[in-house]
């Protein structure tokens, strides 16, 4: 597997990811109210706990987005 080929993955998974934390993000933004009466029917929790909950949840998934995706994909931008 060369450079290329490794730099283009790390791109597609750059690009999905935020996609992803930022449709996370969207969705906890203007959707909570939704998500939680969704998620109270699953688990029985109170409102400042689910948001709690979101808070770290997107926290944790941009620091692992950040360390996985976007360090490596720069790195790769500076030595190709």
């Amino acid at each position: 597997m060369d450079i290329t080929a490794v730099k283009a993955f790390f791109m597609w998974c750059t690009i999905l990811n935020l996609a992803m934390l930022i449709f996370s993000s969207v969705v906890g933004v203007f959707l909570g109210d939704f998500s939680f009466k969704m998620n109270n029917k699953f688990f029985s929790i109170s409102r400042e706990q689910f948001n709690v909950i979101m808070v770290a949840f997107i926290g944790l998934y941009k620091i692992v987005f950040i360390s996985f995706n976007l360090v490596p994909f720069v790195a790769l931008l500076i030595i190709a």
